[in-house]
């Protein structure tokens, strides 16, 4: 599909309300022939775009999902085998191409008509448009913790159940019975009365000559056997032995390697370039000026700026080439910002409260205002944080005669595609993209800077090229989750009651639903206003749930202490129309022991989040001494409304809960002459092992609508402990992260106080 064909597409209303239709199915007329010869081998069948059967009965699910760790395809895998009735130690997965027909085509479903049942009749022309709409935007993308909620609640469970039917007619058909009398078990089929049975694999050929079922009847959860429980990852061995390729691991044939570097200033180019020094370096085969580059998608726009690379016959030549390249950069007028000059607009710009923009007006917050009895303000902030994943950003590429093979770690394959396709102008058909394993993604991987680069430099050499940044590079030339202030002000009356939340914040991101509140609370006005920076953003785990959660659990912390009541109780009494919030908050504090006591020094900390269609609520213990905080112990409770993989979920919650905890401890990029001034883990500290604390994760199936499983995990951790650090000192921390000179010398000096009183 061309991109005037693309721009058609999108211009004749098939993107609904600002969001995607999107959906699954393959349905007679469709690529199903030409598909299969991509994803089929000689011995398996294709069913639909999402399953293969061997003819040794074994069953591959092919997920249209990154894997990063997460355990997105066992997931997803036990929601198809669940549907079919598989034999789970039959089933394994691999990652959809990066080709059309495998977009995300359930994505719009789950998000637009999430609950909409849809009549039998309209679903074909409902999932054709989808299906139209998914291809026209390069849709395959992973994030916002949609790869359950969407894909396999609107993919693969359907995918699943409908094979399950085509192969009971197909067996019907050839028995000569009603196809309603046939049962499935583990891979096999039955017929009670005439006592046949068979693989399924004996009826695969016939199956996918039957149209599959628009609507097919699913699961009901007392009915899984799969789906909820405790199954092998089939992705660890591989991971464990080293077998998993991730793109750093390709080798070809005459392969160069490549570094790059560009200006600290987000929007310079190059001024002045001497090669000679570089070039100088052993083993140094070139020195490219990339030039600057525009870029956009489902992601949306950006920007990949000048940048010098050098090429080597090995990484380690081609960084010493890049450091000794003399380069000087241009001036942008941005070379004399600072974060202190950021967040002073900031606080400019909440008190103009200029264009403010409501996210919920209820209520007269002014009446309340002026007749409480007590009112609490607070300002809040956060700095911009690096992704800084485990695998710096790397690719490895090589462009010949007109076509493109590429090799990367990434969270949106077609995207990707398209954007190398449009770099190096050449029609999306001829660029061949393998997706590899992650080692991290966190929202950077989506961004295709580092594969455009790697193609570009594979084009001007004229031999495989791997790109390798450097985690300088990476952490100085990162899309950042931006920095935020936060004003806030609430209204007590003479009974304690809260009867007044005013919240102004800068600069409104995803999701929109960030900043509310589930509390009962009256009357509320919640707004922002815009207050841009030249720091290029992006999304980073949780989005802007990490700043917000933070934010507002935080106050509604400092509320219930000037109301004189007990942080969970408060919490609690203002959540009797919220029960699945109550629920998850009533669980952590109990596997906390909440009414426990705990002995000098400590304290403890409660904090409730809803992202991504899952309830967190969290309970920090910690440990102050001389100034440093301790995390000893977090209780979680969620309530993703059913755990598809309980372990897969339990780990996720998990890993949120660490990477929170690094950002919430020691994250801070900050911007010194308008570049960032951290540049490894020396200045960009992450949690090591033996400050991790005892995580423990509890999980409430409520069975309401399927939620997120990667991101929920990070917002509440950050109120948490901030919460627990004033339960333990009296320090309120409303701006992060805990281990700045200042917070730091506060919580010492408190800790000494009550020691010594």
């Amino acid at each position: 599909m061309n991109k005037w064909t693309r721009r058609g597409l999108l211009t004749t209303g098939l993107v609904v309300g600002g969001g995607l239709v999107v959906g699954i199915a393959v349905r007679p007329g469709n690529r199903l022939g030409a598909l299969s010869a991509h994803v089929a081998g000689d011995e398996e069948t294709l069913l639909n775009t999402w399953v293969k059967l061997g003819a040794d009965n074994s069953i591959t699910v092919i997920v249209p999902h990154s894997e990063m760790g997460q355990g997105v395809g066992t997931a997803l895998s036990q929601m198809l085998a669940d549907e079919l009735d598989a034999d789970w130690n039959l089933v394994s997965f691999e990652e959809a191409l990066a080709i059309e027909d495998f977009a995300n085509h359930s994505m719009g479903r789950g998000i637009l008509l999430a609950g909409v049942d849809l009549p039998d009749m309209i679903v074909p022309t409902v999932t054709g448009v989808m299906i139209m709409t998914a291809q026209a935007l390069d849709l395959q993308i992973t994030g916002g913790s949609l790869s359950i909620r969407t894909t396999g609640e609107y993919g693969m469970r359907v995918a699943g159940a409908a094979v399950k039917d085509m192969l009971k007619q197909a067996a019907a058909a050839a028995w000569q019975v009603p196809a309603g009398e046939i049962e499935a078990r583990k891979s096999h089929l039955y017929h009670k009365n005439s006592g046949q049975s068979a693989p399924y694999a004996d009826f695969a050929q016939a199956a996918s000559e039957i149209a599959p079922a628009a609507s097919p009847i699913l699961k009901t959860p007392e009915q899984y056997t799969i789906m909820g429980t405790h199954v092998e990852r089939h992705d660890i061995p591989a991971k464990v032995d080293g077998t998993a390729q991730f793109a750093m691991d390709v080798i070809l044939p005459d392969m160069l390697y490549a570094t790059v570097q560009r200006a600290p200033t987000f929007d310079g180019g190059v001024d002045t370039l001497n090669e000679g020094p570089a070039r100088a370096v052993i083993g140094v085969q070139d020195v490219i000026r990339l030039p600057a580059a525009d870029g956009g998608g489902i992601v949306g726009a950006f920007t990949v700026p000048e940048t010098v690379a050098v090429v080597a016959n090995s990484y380690w030549s081609a960084k010493r080439g890049l450091d000794a390249v003399e380069v000087s950069w241009s001036q942008t007028g941005q070379e004399s910002r600072s974060s202190d000059d950021i967040f002073a607009q900031f606080a400019r710009d909440i008190a103009a409260g200029t264009d403010r923009a409501a996210d919920k007006a209820q209520g007269d917050v002014a009446a309340a205002m002026a007749n409480a009895a007590q009112t609490i303000e607070a300002d809040y902030s956060v700095p911009y944080l690096a992704h800084s994943c485990m695998e710096p950003l790397n690719a490895t590429a090589t462009v010949k005669n007109g076509k493109c093979e590429i090799w990367v770690g990434c969270q949106n394959p077609l995207g990707f595609r398209g954007s190398v396709a449009n770099a190096l102008g050449i029609e999306v058909e001829n660029v061949t993209l393998h997706n590899c394993y992650m080692g991290g993604g966190f929202g950077r991987k989506s961004v295709p800077d580092y594969a455009i680069q790697a193609a570009l430099l594979s084009d001007k050499t004229g031999k495989p090229v791997q790109l390798i940044w450097s985690r300088e590079e990476d952490i100085r030339q990162d899309r950042y989750r931006p920095a935020i202030a936060s004003s806030f002000r609430a209204a007590l009356d003479k009974a304690g009651h809260l009867t007044a939340w005013e919240n102004t914040y800068v600069d409104k991101h995803e999701p929109a639903e960030a900043p509310l509140i589930p509390y009962n609370v009256a009357a509320q006005d919640i707004g922002h206003v815009a207050s841009p920076t030249h720091i290029p953003f992006g999304a980073w785990r949780s989005v802007d749930h990490s700043q917000h959660g933070f934010f507002t659990e935080s106050f509604i912390d400092e509320v219930a202490h000037a109301a004189g009541e007990d942080p969970y109780q408060f919490r609690a009494a203002r959540l009797q129309d919220q029960p699945r919030h109550l629920a998850v908050l009533k669980k952590a504090a109990a596997a906390a022991g909440w009414d426990k006591p705990l002995g000098q020094g400590r304290g403890r900390g409660i904090a409730l989040q809803e992202s991504f269609g899952s309830l967190v609520a969290q309970v920090v213990e910690v440990t102050i001494a001389d100034g440093e905080t301790k995390v000893d112990r977090v209780v979680a409770a969620v309530d993703p409304g059913f755990a598809i993989s309980p372990d897969g979920l339990s780990a996720q919650i998990e890993s949120g809960i660490i990477y929170g905890l690094t950002a919430a401890l020691y994250g801070e990029i900050t911007i010194e002459n308008g570049a960032v001034k951290q540049s490894n883990y020396h200045d960009y500290k992450a949690l090591r092992m033996p400050e991790a604390p005892v995580i423990e994760t509890h999980i409430i199936n409520s069975l309401a609508t399927v939620g997120g499983a990667g991101e929920p995990g990070t917002p509440a951790i950050a109120p948490a402990l901030a919460n627990a650090v004033y339960d333990a000192t009296g320090v309120r921390v409303r701006k992060l992260p805990l281990n700045r000179p200042e917070v730091k010398l506060q919580i010492e000096d408190s800790s000494s106080q009550k020691t010594s009183a």
